[in-house]
């Protein structure tokens, strides 16, 4: 790799790293975990850099190496815990906003930790305004299944708030 793509490399990495910190925050629950997926991440970025097609969105491609290195590497050991704790929630979610609503995306986030590995990616991917097919091109997935998971997804999260408001 020449000197000017690791800069651009280093650049990108800087414009982008808040996908990565949402990733490893949501499949991560301690510090050691978080520290060694995000190293994961950034090797399998660095070693596909070369691959990387600048016809497509450099975030969509980050997202996709993203996902698939984090559900692989809870794959490896499936002795490692599958919930996000509140630090981690906090952390992924924009909870600038005061009031009510910073309640109600602090309890959102809080449910989605709680969805399985790929629901969980699916609906990280769908906040972030990703297109059906483009979440199905990350994942691997048709985009007849990412729809119906986000239908099921949004109900058992309507589920969970009407619970919780009862």
């Amino acid at each position: 790799m020449t000197t000017t793509k690791k800069t651009q490399f280093a650049q990108a990495m800087e414009q982008h790293k808040g996908i990565i910190y949402k990733i490893v925050n949501s499949y991560c629950q301690n510090k050691d975990d978080r520290q060694d997926l995000a190293q994961e991440i950034l090797t399998t970025m660095w070693l596909a850099y070369d691959n990387y097609n600048n016809a497509y969105k450099f975030s969509t491609w980050m997202y996709r190496i993203s996902l698939n290195v984090a559900i692989s590497y809870y794959r490896k050991d499936s002795r490692r815990e599958d919930k996000a704790n509140e630090e981690c929630i906090v952390k992924i979610a924009d909870l600038s906003q005061e009031g009510e609503s910073n309640e109600v995306v602090k309890q959102l986030y809080e449910f989605i930790g709680q969805l399985d590995k790929l629901n969980k990616a699916i609906m990280l991917l769908y906040l972030e305004s990703e297109s059906y097919e483009s979440i199905a091109n990350s994942l691997g997935i048709s985009k007849t299944n990412v729809a119906t998971r986000i239908s099921r997804i949004k109900h058992t999260l309507k589920l969970q708030f009407e619970t919780r408001d009862s």
